[in-house]
């Protein structure tokens, strides 16, 4: 970690208009777990958390020794239920993780006035939505602490990579510091290609630090995201035309103002998994995005979230990534139209 880290994080400033402070780290989720524990959230603390997302923001919470509390997630955006979210608040609650799934965040307005209401921190799981636009600006232009992943698959990559972005000095203190497992100071030795060799620790670090290396893959990268997110976006409106049939349900998403990481749909009616069985019959890669966490053994809860048990099994994620041509995207499309007309007229 040096100057190119530091160079990357000022490109990132840049790019997002914003005055926030920003901290690379090596992964989206080594952002999530030092925001929570920059918090001071640990042991006996509850974080509210959405079901539906990767079980990477359940052990981030997890992993300072506190407890993520799963909560369900509206049908149509599958983003936090916040009805549901006031439900599960007690006076251990700290913090709320909301998720940018599918890059969509419309919703977040709401989730601050909630938390305003409750006396509760905000981390905005970003790890979807890096250049997608909110009430005018770029995601990361403000909010309490946001979280960014630029892994391999992401709208863009450092082939592994995160950040952290607060207004809160000593959040990004804490965070630069345990970044560097905890060594006090060295990220400003660091930037200048120097060592820390007397120094103090006070608290529990983590060798999370952003590389140079990946911070200058990061750095080409941001060159082309225009690129990139013009792609994404025709291919997902050519989806959006094509698949308009039953059995099919689009989510409500702002696809104007994101940068789609992901192109999920509803498969109604009981014909998620053998369609999912024949795409790949096929060679047609797809996903879930995700299975509910609170079903997982480590995250068991002893009650019902019904929505997300209900998208668990109707979830199901199609190609989409920077490569994906036209003619490529035409068989996917014929192959699920030609599966669900079949089962609409057996």
């Amino acid at each position: 970690m040096g100057q190119e880290v530091k160079a990357f994080e000022n490109d990132l400033r840049t790019y997002l208009d914003t005055s926030l402070d920003v901290s690379c780290v090596n992964t989206g989720t080594a952002a999530l777990h030092l925001a929570v524990q920059a918090l001071g959230i640990g042991k006996g603390d509850e974080v509210l958390v959405p079901s539906i997302t990767y079980v990477a923001s359940f052990q981030a919470i997890s992993a300072t020794g506190a407890r993520p509390v799963a909560c369900d997630v509206t049908a149509n955006r599958v983003f936090i239920d916040l009805n549901d979210a006031r439900l599960r608040v007690t006076s251990h609650t700290k913090a709320i993780m909301p998720v940018h799934y599918a890059s969509d965040s419309q919703d977040m307005d709401a989730v601050y006035e909630f938390a305003d209401t409750y006396g509760l921190r905000v981390i905005e799981d970003a790890a979807h939505s890096f250049g997608s636009i909110r009430n005018g600006k770029k995601i990361g232009c403000k909010g309490d602490i946001l979280c960014f992943s630029f892994d391999g698959i992401k709208n863009i990559t450092c082939g592994e990579g995160g950040a952290l972005l607060t207004a809160d000095p000593l959040i990004t203190q804490r965070v630069r510091d345990a970044r560097l497992l905890g060594v006090e100071k060295d990220t400003e030795q660091r930037y200048k290609g120097k060592r820390s060799w007397n120094f103090d620790v006070r608290y529990q670090g983590w060798r999370y630090h952003m590389s140079n290396l990946m911070a200058a893959i990061g750095r080409e990268q941001l060159k082309k995201i225009d690129r990139f997110s013009h792609h994404r976006k025709e291919c997902v409106s050519r989806y959006r035309k094509r698949l308009e049939m039953p059995h099919v349900q689009f989510l409500d998403l702002d696809y104007e103002n994101i940068i789609p990481h992901l192109f999920v749909v509803r498969i109604t009616d009981g014909y998620r998994n053998m369609l999912m069985e024949r795409l790949r019959d096929c060679g047609i890669e797809c996903g879930l995005h995700y299975q509910p966490a609170h079903l997982l053994s480590l995250y068991a809860t002893d009650y019902h979230l019904p929505i997300s048990e209900q998208l668990g099994e109707e979830l199901l994620s199609l190609p989409l990534h920077g490569d994906l041509t036209e003619a490529e995207q035409d068989v996917v499309i014929d192959t699920v139209r030609s599966c669900l007309f079949e089962k609409s007229h057996a």
